[in-house]
């Protein structure tokens, strides 16, 4: 019996080995493609809403000499841009349910080589080829090394998919590295709030980090969210579950926060700075928080790591050479020097006078001419007398003031 059951055994065998061989494969293929299809979605997202703020930003622009400070919802590119931002907001969304957190924070560089290919093409000024080849070198070899990076990311990022269902959210959060590590930034957080607040510390670096800080937890619970809407859709409800709606809150609260501190800094400091900083401390807290929290990271070799680390490294060298040659903007001066006044004599001149010249309008700017205006408006004219040395030798004053009557 047993030498006439052996070869049936290793007849039924031999399959499930051969099916045991093939499963990995499989599964590896399968975490690839959902990596591809995580990175196209997170690509186009970025790139369709760089494109919509382009084309608001063209809008506001347009009408920055109208009266109506609301004349821009009354234009259909400013709702093109809306439309186009929603869409590409969405497809950001969406791309945390496929691929690894830390694969697609990593792609918001791909918003900043467009913002710079669309506002090399559709520059006004005309620029000689030496001097634009000059002005743009740095914006032309950024591009082409966040391109790069962004190749890296893709190639070596974590294949960890994980189903996002309730049960392995609240596993995941309440495991002690996600503690630890929530705990040090919110230890972290709140110095940075500190100081911010109270020693009036408004450092770019300081803000930003807040910035990060927040946004590593929006990014967290951004993937929760779309990852249950996934797997609910495939068929395994997980909106009855009360970690939605947590993850739903924290996200939204995270979101709003971060957003009031970009604004904040938005005031203080040029946006080609918070652009660069913030894309580098925002990634650097993202990919951090996503490896604690997913642990993305699970299982890699040491190889994939190091390239995934490259990747990183060089995207952030490519935002910052692409933001370093954009232009400052000139801060408006409300203030005219005194020489450069319509009719004002320089004091330094060989005349004595200081006063403006009758002849000249008194018509600057947005001040209305007052040659028109009644008498009794006008300013008070100060002659200039050249007054001779007496014989004494007693030197007069060099002007004096005359005064005039109504019929004068």
């Amino acid at each position: 019996m047993e030498g006439g059951n052996s070869p049936g055994l290793q007849l039924q065998q031999l399959p499930l080995a051969t099916a045991a061989v093939s499963v990995q494969p499989h599964t590896e293929s399968f975490s690839y493609k959902e990596n591809l299809i995580g990175a196209l979605l997170a690509i186009f997202g970025h790139l369709v809403s760089s494109i919509a703020l382009n084309l608001q930003k063209y809008s506001h622009i347009r009408l920055a000499g109208s009266k109506d400070p609301r004349a821009y919802f009354r234009t259909k590119t400013w709702w093109s841009g809306l439309l186009l931002l929603v869409l590409g907001e969405l497809g950001v969304f969406s791309s945390y349910a496929f691929a690894p957190l830390s694969l697609i924070v990593p792609l918001s560089a791909v918003s900043v080589v467009a913002s710079a290919i669309i506002g090399i093409i559709f520059i006004k000024e005309k620029w000689k080829p030496k001097e634009f080849l000059r002005r743009y070198v740095l914006s032309f070899v950024g591009c082409g090394l966040a391109v790069v990076g962004t190749y890296l990311l893709v190639t070596f990022g974590p294949n960890s998919h994980e189903k996002m269902t309730a049960e392995n959210i609240t596993r995941h959060l309440v495991s002690w590295p996600f503690l630890l590590y929530v705990l040090v930034e919110i230890i972290v957080f709140c110095l940075l709030l500190y100081f911010y607040k109270e020693r009036n510390a408004n450092y770019i670096v300081i803000i930003l980090l807040l910035v990060a800080l927040l946004g590593s937890m929006t990014v967290v619970t951004v993937k929760a969210v779309a990852g249950m809407i996934l797997v609910s859709i495939q068929g395994t409800l997980q909106l009855d579950s009360p970690i939605f709606y947590i993850m739903l809150v924290c996200m939204i609260a995270t979101a709003i926060y971060q957003a009031t501190f970009l604004a904040q800094a938005s005031q203080l400091y040029d946006s080609a700075q918070i652009s660069s900083i913030g894309y580098i401390l925002s990634t650097t807290a993202a990919i951090s928080a996503g490896a604690t929290f997913y642990l993305d990271f699970m299982g890699e070799d040491v190889l994939h790591i190091c390239m995934f680390a490259l990747g990183c490294l060089i995207a952030f060298l490519g935002v910052f050479l692409i933001t370093r040659n954009r232009k400052k903007p000139v801060p408006f001066e409300p203030y005219i020097s005194m020489d450069a006044m319509p009719g004002m004599q320089n004091m330094h001149d060989k005349g004595i006078a200081v006063q403006p010249d009758l002849k000249a309008s008194f018509s600057y700017g947005a001040l209305e001419n007052n040659d028109s205006m009644p008498e009794i408006y006008t300013p008070a004219t100060l002659p200039i007398v050249q007054e001779q040395h007496g014989s004494k030798g007693v030197s007069a004053p060099p002007y004096r003031v005359l005064e005039h009557s109504k019929q004068e």
